[in-house]
């Protein structure tokens, strides 16, 4: 399954839709230095918003939602969301 990929040009956390991305002004500084946090996502199935790294991103590495509430896995590929398929 292949969700939309928003990208949000400024910080207005009540625009952060399910599947929307905003880069960080400082992307690079926060976090391990071998893959910092690059972005916010809004979990595209429930909307909580989370920190990204730089792998994640570039669609290197999965990506599961924080909530407590969900439990979606999915990764960002060329734009798009794309949802790692169950077992």
């Amino acid at each position: 399954m292949v969700a939309e990929l928003n990208f949000l040009e400024v910080w207005i956390p009540e625009q952060m839709q399910p599947g929307t991305l905003f880069v960080l002004e400082q992307a690079g500084e926060l976090g391990k230095a071998e893959n910092p946090y690059w972005a916010v996502l809004a979990c595209p199935s429930c909307g909580s918003l989370g920190l990204i790294t730089r792998q994640q991103c570039a669609g290197l590495e999965s990506m599961i939602c924080g909530s407590e509430n969900c439990s979606a896995e999915y990764f960002l590929e060329e734009g798009h969301i794309r949802y790692r398929p169950t077992n």
